[in-house]
């Protein structure tokens, strides 16, 4: 059986699930059909065209990269334009391009956590908006014979999921009542009398946001011609914020106190730098550390409000280096290029795993060609 495009899809959901994407983001497949099969597969940076044309050459069925192709509905497709010469390429050669951006930052072990380990820090936490997830309980009433089928056709999805456990519900029996009005077709009972019939009730949660497909999902092989369900919203605890794991950023700490400068200089001989910029007392000390992957501008109110002396990111501005020499505090500027390439491998390594644990003949590679685009001069 054909690995598909659409399979691949599923295994990217679990390590960057599209929930956690920014509104604004645009995650998923950019260009291609779920139903593409996959014998090579590639994982990249960013769709550049030199990227692309070198995945057609290659052969490549699927590409993966963290940033999107299309960020913004397109109007048009020209294909003078770079994006519409990289999706008329993409098509000629039957090339499925699928990114895995904010989704893949935000994750439990994703682009935030990776930076973290890599440049040495520990008990990592959220830094900036964490996300806690909206859970709902959905319960389904179903006639003896079909409890096995609606559960079989739960558990296809995310539904039942509490922490690490999968496949939770609870069924209790009872009995309902009816009564088919002149023009209804009903699977049991006769129009205009009340019917009681032996029903079970089967409960379990699930993701908000995927309350409309799982209930689209369960119709298809329920047996009522109205089906009977209830939908309520659950007030989801995770206790304090720190202990939630998905988010923007994060906090960590280092095993030794040790000075800005050396610590900076650690950070460039780890991710093989050829530059980066520093700003703050060279000798001021440093235990903990706040992080974030690609433009990190936009957490800087929450570093300041943290405890973390120093942080570390990409795309930082002037003024956020004032900012920081006036509260005392350290900037760490490692490039957007830099803090995000270190996925590349890791990825490539994650799904290779997965898919040989599953017996999936895919061959997956790491384009190792990518330079950041700005230089030293």
């Amino acid at each position: 059986m054909n690995t598909t495009v659409a399979d691949i899809i599923k295994i990217m959901e679990t390590l960057a699930p599209s929930r956690l994407a920014e509104e604004w983001d645009n995650p998923g497949l950019q260009v291609g059909s779920v139903n593409w099969p996959v014998k090579r597969l590639s994982v990249a940076l960013d769709p550049t065209p030199d990227v692309v044309a070198n995945a057609c050459k290659r052969g490549i069925d699927l590409l993966i990269t963290h940033h999107p192709l299309i960020f913004r509905p397109l109007t048009s497709l020209d294909i003078s334009t770079p994006a519409g010469a990289i999706i008329h390429e993409a098509l000629q050669h039957q090339l499925a391009i699928f990114a895995a951006h904010t989704n893949l930052d935000y994750a439990v072990n994703g682009l935030n956590d990776l930076l973290g380990s890599k440049i040495g820090l520990k008990n990592l936490n959220v830094m900036g908006r964490a996300i806690k997830q909206k859970i709902c309980k959905l319960v389904f009433y179903v006639p003896p014979e079909y409890e096995q089928n609606t559960l079989d056709a739960l558990f296809q999805t995310d539904a039942g999921r509490i922490g690490e456990y999968s496949c939770c519900s609870f069924r209790n029996k009872g009995k309902g009542s009816f009564r088919p009005g002149t023009s209804a077709k009903p699977f049991m009972g006769e129009a205009g009398v009340i019917s009681h019939v032996d029903e079970v009730r089967i409960e379990l949660v699930a993701p908000k946001r995927e309350v409309a497909g799982l209930i689209k999902h369960v119709r298809e092989i329920h047996p009522y011609e109205t089906m009977a369900y209830d939908v309520y919203p659950l007030w989801n605890s995770t206790g304090n914020i720190q202990n939630v794991k998905e988010g923007a950023g994060r906090i960590g700490e280092l095993e030794k106190e040790t000075e800005l400068a050396a610590f900076a200089q650690r950070i460039k001989e780890t991710l093989g730098l050829d530059h980066m910029k520093m700003a703050g007392r060279p000798d001021m000390p440093v235990r903990k550390v706040a992080i974030c992957t690609g433009s990190g501008s936009g957490l800087m109110k929450a570093f300041f409000s943290s405890a973390a002396d120093v942080y570390v990111s990409g795309d930082l501005r002037y003024h956020d280096a004032r900012d920081a020499e006036a509260a005392g505090k350290g900037l760490i500027d490692i490039g957007h290029f830099a803090s995000e390439h270190i996925l590349v491998n890791i990825l490539a390594e994650r799904l290779s795993r997965i898919l040989n644990e599953t017996g999936t003949r895919v061959q997956v590679e790491a384009y190792e060609r990518e330079t950041d685009p700005f230089i030293p001069v």
